[in-house]
């Protein structure tokens, strides 16, 4: 295949990255109430030492669960922090699925050679597996048959040269001297080597939690007010996030069944209906998570678990319903808009036997165990000190969020 340059190649993937950025947009996941609710009420999980800083600034926490969502029209690498195609990669437990950052982005990228010709070759040709000690190297770069390295050798170089390129815009780069060096100097006639990640499109949310954790407990060890804030805030809009079973399948609107509007009908209209009168919020104390890795892909194979239900009892009820009684008009912001009638929610509501204020309750108290679990590996900080003004003071990243949303939309796929 002859290059004229990398973007003929982008263009030559699989047609379904290109329609990422061409689907239409959803409310954010539990919508403004539910996330609010979720963090707010993992203040409550908290013990004395904590909630004694905590409680002060519960309103700021609760605002600003949101955030997350609102920096999507920021950047486009925030996307993928909020959902995990699960169902890409197999069925449960996805044993193939490696559960470490940089295993997985190794795995699944895709990595590319143009020699001097303009010929552009694939470099690696065996899967790079967490199981397989070697890496093979496309054996038309050189004489002999086969070329490998170690896999350990592979992975040094690929956290010196391609991890820390992760956030850039541009095509992340291998330079071709250190490629050379890395197959034993072998002579490659490179004019430019090149990657592209065909893994972060499908999401990246419990690998998001876990390094997430480890800026909140910075944070604590720093004693820093605003950044353990921040963080908090963050942190609970995750987790709450994963713990939304359509937040880990590629239907994750029912576009793919013909359900479309799926998506806010369970996690926003059916909380705004119910949740008020007839959810309980009070779900004891936060506890330790000894294995904060295990804890957050649990829940998010918890909540894949429960895909197939959510999809199938919308899908039944809408051949039971008559199609006048499914939408229905309703008058908000002084505009008429159409939403699922009451009568249609409440039958998808009890059909599903309480999943929905389950997995809030679950997300409250997942929540709270993330902010203690934290502070314990901070080493149990004294915030009594720390007061509740901090949260009120300008910010300049408030600033900057607030003149992305006015200045468009959002980035990367609306989940």
């Amino acid at each position: 295949m002859k290059k004229t340059s990398t973007k003929l190649l982008l263009a030559l993937l699989p047609f379904g990255v290109l329609l990422l950025a061409l689907r239409p947009a959803t409310p954010p996941a539990w919508g403004f109430f539910g996330h609010r609710k979720i963090n707010r009420m993992a203040v409550f999980t908290l013990p004395p030492e904590m909630l004694v800083f905590y409680k002060k600034n519960v309103d700021w926490l609760t605002e600003h669960a949101v955030d997350a969502d609102t920096r999507r029209y920021a950047s486009k690498h925030e996307a993928p922090r909020h959902f995990l195609d699960l169902d890409r990669y197999g069925k449960a437990p996805y044993a193939n699925l490696p559960r470490t950052w940089t295993d997985a982005l190794m795995q699944h990228y895709q990595y590319f050679y143009v020699n001097d010709n303009g010929d552009t070759l694939r470099l690696i040709t065996s899967p790079i597996a967490e199981q397989t000690d070697s890496v093979a190297f496309n054996h038309r770069l050189f004489k002999r048959e086969k070329a490998t390295v170690s896999r350990k050798a592979f992975r040094f170089f690929f956290n010196r040269f391609l991890l820390p390129q992760y956030y850039d815009d541009e095509t992340m780069r291998i330079p071709c001297d250190s490629l050379a060096a890395l197959l034993g100097n072998v002579p490659l006639r490179c004019q430019e080597a090149f990657v592209v990640d065909t893994f972060s499109q499908h999401g990246v949310l419990p690998y998001s939690l876990e390094q997430l954790l480890r800026k909140l407990t910075e944070a604590f060890t720093e004693r820093d007010a605003r950044r353990i804030l921040r963080h908090s805030a963050d942190i609970g809009h995750y987790i709450a996030d994963a713990h939304v079973p359509l937040h880990t399948t590629a239907n994750y609107n029912g576009q793919l069944t013909g359900q479309d509007g799926l998506h806010a009908f369970w996690e926003s209209r059916l909380p705004e209906l119910f949740a008020e009168q007839e959810y309980d919020f009070w779900v004891g104390q936060a506890g330790f998570v000894d294995d904060p890795k295990a804890y957050f892909w649990n829940i998010v194979i918890q909540s894949n678990a429960l895909v197939d239900s959510v999809l199938a009892i919308e899908r039944s009820l809408r051949i039971e319903f008559p199609t006048d009684r499914q939408l229905c008009n309703e008058y908000r912001n002084n505009v008429f808009v159409k939403t699922q009638c009451e009568d249609f929610a409440r039958a998808y509501h009890e059909r599903m036997g309480g999943m929905v204020e389950a997995r809030m309750q679950s997300a409250i108290t997942s929540v709270g165990s993330a902010w203690y679990t934290a502070w314990v590996l901070a080493g149990q900080p004294d915030l009594s000190t720390l007061g509740g003004e901090i949260a009120t003071l300008p910010d300049s990243t408030d600033l900057e969020l607030q003149k992305a949303v006015k200045g468009g939309q959002q980035l990367g796929r609306p989940h």
